[in-house]
């Protein structure tokens, strides 16, 4: 079932192997707009893995206690989700240093890659693992018994064209699993938007006609903020009938002029009120420009969504874009790679 992660962004995948060599010729047939990590020493690639920071916002968890909550008994202590706090990892720079992915040679010297799978302390993380024809049959049941996710022979013709394939696949399913308990909590939200395949599918059009990079849940309005790999910021506001009945609501208690609700009652337009949580302001005589253009979709239930780009008041300067982090990486691996060879 197509679903709409509830944040997602590029992340770094490591490579080890004992052979400088092969991994030299790796890094020149990988994705261009992978980020990437190479070593030739499973314990310093150990080390690294383990200590990659997780998906999270810079100042708290995504999930805390119910501060506001009075009884003191912890085991019925109510554990919130913070949507703001799932946008704010937009503004930690060290988000695409989170290691998704690990592609571990299985027959190196000191620590094999079934050894070195198993040491990771991450559960999360996605391990493939490049095989020859003689533990062909250790990677096999290693896949069986969960150890790994993948495994892909090297001999094979078109090993690197899987690999590549592999990665992107284990990327998604590394969001797919640190983002399940988000989902769930939103399930019976004004996000459940996110488990509609129809939207799902129009947010993945929208994605790849903006080539979009990363996106995170959005509050008030409710929607997506969205980059590309330069920084450019889009934001989607997504409403629903009942949310719409909210907006006009708040909108007629301000006295709002009646273009102004008819504008929202067309579906053609959506309000992007920023200095006040996405409600009409009092004493709005320049609403016409808070204003953008909308598209009706249909799926389990109606929507109307505007696509932003720029959108104000949301310190997009604080951004780190993704292709700074990968030119950033870039030159540090060249470093890196250099002293050790």
């Amino acid at each position: 079932m197509s679903t709409i992660k509830p944040f997602y962004f590029p992340t770094t995948v490591t490579f080890v192997d004992d052979s400088p060599t092969f991994l030299s010729n790796l890094c020149l047939q990988l994705d261009p707009q992978l980020a990437f990590q190479l070593f030739s020493s499973p314990v310093e690639a150990l080390r690294s893995v383990n200590d990659s920071p997780r998906p999270s916002s810079p100042n708290e968890p995504i999930f805390a206690p119910f501060r506001d909550r009075t009884d003191e008994d912890l085991a019925q202590q109510v554990i919130s989700l913070s949507v703001n706090t799932v946008r704010d990892q937009v503004y930690n720079p060290q988000r695409f240093r989170a290691m998704s992915v690990v592609v571990v040679d299985y027959d190196m010297p000191g620590m094999n890659g079934l050894e070195f799978c198993r040491r990771m302390t991450d559960p999360a993380v996605r391990k493939i693992m490049l095989t020859g024809k003689a533990d062909e049959h250790i990677a096999v049941q290693s896949f069986n018994e969960g150890i790994i996710h993948r495994f892909i022979r090297k001999q094979d013709v078109s090993a690197i064209s899987s690999l590549n394939r592999a990665v992107r696949d284990m990327q998604s399913a590394y969001f797919d699993n640190v983002c399940q308990s988000i989902l769930d909590t939103l399930a019976l939200s004004e996000y459940a938007f996110l488990r509609d395949e129809v939207l799902a599918d129009r947010v993945a059009e929208l994605s790849g006609s903006l080539g979009i990079v990363e996106h995170y849940i959005s509050y008030c309005p409710g929607g997506l903020l969205m980059f590309d790999s330069k920084g450019a910021a889009y934001l989607l506001v997504i409403h629903t009938p009942e949310t719409l009945r909210g907006v006009r609501e708040i909108a007629v208690e301000q006295d709002a002029p009646a273009e102004f609700l008819a504008a929202l009652d067309s579906g053609r337009s959506l309000p992007y009120f920023w200095q006040t949580e996405g409600n009409f302001p009092a004493q709005c005589p320049a609403w016409e420009d808070y204003m953008y253009p909308a598209k009706s979709l249909s799926g389990r239930q109606n929507y109307v969504y505007a696509v932003i780009p720029n959108p104000p008041g949301l310190q997009l300067e604080r951004v780190q874009s993704y292709d700074s982090y990968l030119e950033k990486l870039d030159r540090d691996q060249e470093t890196a790679w250099s002293s050790r060879s």
